[in-house]
């Protein structure tokens, strides 16, 4: 899958497993409602092939039971667990003028404070500490990793495409290269 694919793709929940003996589905939504994963239709998986056609479903406790056209069993849902389920960006509402979702992210060119280009936004983690921005720099080489904090990005200008970076003193020395290894102290 290319960088900048040309669908672009939100992870809205994921399946925990079965629920019940009639072949129902657990989906551990990441909405505020979990009802509104039924409303998106077709659930995609992170290549953009379907995953779920969801035909109806109740809420429970942050997630949904729901029946889908492609599980008829438990051990077909049961089988499903862990698989991520994703919606295209355009198929969201547009957030409020001062939100945004993390995947805008992606893509932007991440200028410093003199106005050079830095590189540009390739993905934004999250390994359990914070979302993380990951920058490939414009110069080639390891991608860098970012804490999303107001400190490192105190300015974001999705409109314009780009973002402003004021990296800490451990990404100015390259301690945030390379490996997936990442320095949370400071912070």
């Amino acid at each position: 899958m290319s960088d900048t694919p040309a669908l672009r793709l939100i992870e809205v929940g994921r399946v925990a497993g079965g629920f019940g003996v009639r072949g129902e589905v657990k989906i551990a939504a990441h909405t505020e409602d979990p009802l509104s994963l039924k409303a998106y239709g077709t659930l995609l998986r992170r290549d953009g092939t379907p995953a779920l056609t969801l035909t109806g479903g109740r809420a429970q406790k942050g997630a949904l039971i729901a029946r889908a056209k492609e599980v008829a069993t438990k051990e077909q849902a049961d089988a499903l667990r862990g698989l991520r389920l994703y919606v295209p960006r355009e198929a969201l509402p547009e957030p409020d003028e001062d939100e945004f979702y993390l995947a805008d992210l992606i893509g932007l060119e991440a200028r410093g404070a003199d106005g050079r280009a830095l590189g540009r936004i390739k993905a934004v983690q999250n390994f359990g500490a914070g979302d993380i921005l990951e920058l490939a720099p414009a110069a080639g080489g390891q991608t860098a990793y970012l804490p999303f904090t107001r400190e490192v990005v105190p300015e974001l200008h999705i409109a314009d495409g780009w973002l402003l970076v004021v990296p800490s003193a451990e990404v100015e020395a390259g301690d945030a290269r390379g490996g997936g290894e990442t320095s949370a102290e400071g912070e």
